[in-house]
């Protein structure tokens, strides 16, 4: 196989046929890997949520996290962001345990959507600067430095004109742009994307993506959970496929493939999941 990373077989026979792989490297690749998680284990009142899983993922990539509803998507982005404890295995951001890497603020989480309390008049300004938050002194009192960190994130989401407008007022694209901003503003080596195309207009969608290449020719890991499967084709350089544990990962052109993709949403046959026989025809 040709891929730049290694592979490994998965062992359990449930899962025989799929691949794991290991994060893309190059002889000149010489930084940590942003993201490394090591035979991770989550349950919940005694209920699994996610078992055995290990990926590595190196700084300058888009990474696709597919799967089910109930796969562990969300688990993983929990996990990885410090909100629960894993039973069993080991987490690190770029070589620090979770703790440190929070407290670097090395990784920043969008969601798929924020309640917002129409009758508390935020603006967008604020919502962006509380992407400072972990940078600030207990008083929360914005040093130029913020004030520049939130600027300069606002014009990338072209949301500049709109500062000052209270985020409730705005359209479904335009608050995930304002979020975006906010974990722009954060500055982190991490990004995690919770369907972040879900519910927005063709402008966003088209500014997000071209976004997320900017990110990575800046040397930060994205990881976008998504439903989408054709975005995943389009511009994500890997791809982790998840169901209660990493099924395969590695790089698009090798772990995207009718049969894991099979796999991982249980055992459905590929042309029911992308409408022909093969991804490549129809993404």
């Amino acid at each position: 196989m040709g891929g730049r990373g290694g592979y490994e077989r998965i062992k359990s026979n449930h899962h025989k046929g799929l691949l794991r792989t290991g994060a893309p490297t190059s002889s000149a690749q010489t930084l940590t890997n942003r993201i490394e998680a090591e035979g991770l284990c989550v349950d919940y009142t005694g209920t699994v949520a996610l078992y055995d899983a290990t990926l590595n993922l190196p700084p300058g990539c888009i990474c696709g996290l597919v799967g089910m509803n109930g796969a562990g998507k969300s688990t993983l982005f929990k996990a990885l962001t410090g909100f629960v404890r894993p039973s069993r295995g080991r987490i690190r951001i770029n070589g620090c345990q979770v703790q440190e890497a929070q407290r670097q603020q090395a990784v920043a989480y969008v969601p798929q959507s924020e309640s917002i309390n129409s009758q508390f008049p935020v603006s967008v300004w604020d919502v962006v600067m509380m992407g400072r938050y972990g940078s600030m002194n207990l008083l929360r009192l914005p040093r130029s430095s913020d004030r520049v960190a939130v600027r300069d994130a606002l014009a990338r989401v072209e949301l500049s004109d709109l500062r000052d407008r209270p985020i409730a007022t705005l359209s479904g694209g335009q608050r995930k742009r304002a979020f975006l901003a906010r974990a722009i503003a954060q500055r982190a080596d991490v990004l995690l994307l919770d369907e972040p195309f879900n519910g927005v207009d063709v402008r966003t969608e088209k500014l997000m993506a071209q976004l997320f290449l900017q990110f990575r020719d800046e040397g930060r890991t994205i990881l976008i959970s998504t439903h989408d499967l054709s975005h995943v084709r389009e511009f994500c350089d890997l791809v982790v496929l998840i169901n209660k544990t990493v099924l395969a990962y590695g790089e698009t052109s090798e772990v995207f493939t009718p049969e894991n993709l099979a796999m991982t949403f249980g055992g459905l046959p590929p042309d029911l999941l992308t409408g022909s026989s093969t991804p490549e025809e129809s993404l």
